[in-house]
């Protein structure tokens, strides 16, 4: 059974002011700090029976034995189960946010700048994931040259304007004509397609319609085999801001050090973003110890959530940090800003 469950009024807000000034100051909480706050005026030895029962219910540790106590990644977890959700950023967060983020017309773009915002309203780790889908990733026409024997530039332009070309070597020689052709088939059959839809629909075509079109699909097999319809880097961007902020305690120095290691993996932030926020939630998640995706990182926190344009998932936004973090506040900034990327993206298709 949770022991949270049995936790009553009085143990929850010791608990609560523990957790809020040990986020506030970083220091152990004692007794006698609680007292001085406390409304009820509850004396300093009824606190201690209190936190001496909050210990054995695994909410709080005590690091030195003259200290006072500290927060246990339970007592965090506890914690925000109790936040309303009804906090607002300040003025100047807001304007932050809205200046930063106002005018951009490219997800990866968004979602570089985002994870920058993050970083700065959180004082943590900013991270977000472009999954580049949708009319954002979507083909507008695709056009071959031959510039040389079994030479040829492939050029490709996106539905969001970005045009990308690469030459490409072929095994054999391809006419201007064939090149036509090509290019023709793409354009008047894939138009408006998703590029990782279309490009396995060729790889299907190629295999059931070769009798059919043969020399036509051996010459669009031959470009595309060599990358003519590639996407530069991988399908999902990965954007990462703020390491710099996770300057914290000398007994927390291997724990960052195998943090940052993650974070220059692109792959495994791809990994820990999708272990932990459902493409169905609605809301802001917060997960306090990341130890199921991660055992290096049980002493970490994940706040975040989709990053929508109506029913499409366009990404997913969240700040990494440590388990001594401002929660409310960054849960709001994380809403706000997925909030806002539907609000503007709607605005501009």
């Amino acid at each position: 059974m949770d022991a949270s469950a049995n936790i009553g009024r009085r143990e929850r807000e010791i608990l609560t002011a523990i957790v809020e000034s040990y986020i506030s100051t970083g220091e152990p909480v004692g007794s006698r700090t609680l007292a001085r706050a406390n409304p009820e005026n509850l004396s300093a030895a009824s606190i201690r029976n209190v936190m001496a029962d909050l210990a054995d219910a695994g909410f709080l540790e005590q690091p030195h034995t003259s200290a006072g106590r500290v927060p246990t990644t339970k007592a965090y977890r506890f914690y925000v189960k109790q936040l309303t959700g009804e906090a607002r950023l300040s003025p100047a967060d807001e304007n932050l946010i809205q200046g930063s983020l106002q005018g951009l017309q490219d997800v990866p773009e968004f979602m570089e700048r985002t994870s920058h915002v993050l970083s700065l309203i959180s004082h943590s780790v900013g991270v977000t994931v472009s999954s580049a889908a949708g009319q954002h990733n979507a083909l507008e026409h695709v056009y071959f040259q031959r510039m040389a024997d079994k030479k040829v530039l492939a050029v490709v332009v996106m539905r969001n304007g970005v045009v990308r070309d690469r030459v490409l070597r072929l095994s054999q020689d391809l006419p201007v004509a064939d090149l036509e052709a090509a290019a023709a088939y793409i354009n008047q059959n894939f138009r408006g397609w998703e590029m990782e839809s279309l490009r396995n629909e060729i790889s299907k075509r190629i295999q059931q319609e070769r009798s059919e079109y043969d020399r036509l699909m051996r010459s669009v097999e031959q470009l595309y085999a060599q990358g003519a319809l590639a996407t530069e880097g991988p399908a999902q961007a990965v954007f990462v801001e703020g390491a710099s902020n996770l300057v914290i305690t000398e007994q927390d120095q291997e724990r960052l050090r195998q943090l940052l290691a993650t974070l220059e993996e692109k792959q495994r932030i791809v990994d820990l973003l999708s272990a932990y926020l459902d493409v169905r939630q609605e809301a802001v998640r917060v997960v306090v110890g990341l130890e199921d995706a991660m055992p290096h990182l049980s002493n970490f926190v994940l706040i975040g959530m989709p990053a929508r344009m109506g029913d499409e998932v366009l990404g997913s936004l969240a700040v990494i940090g440590p388990t001594r973090m401002d929660y409310e506040h960054t849960i709001t900034a994380v809403s706000y800003i997925a909030r806002l990327f539907d609000q503007l993206w709607n605005e501009s298709t």
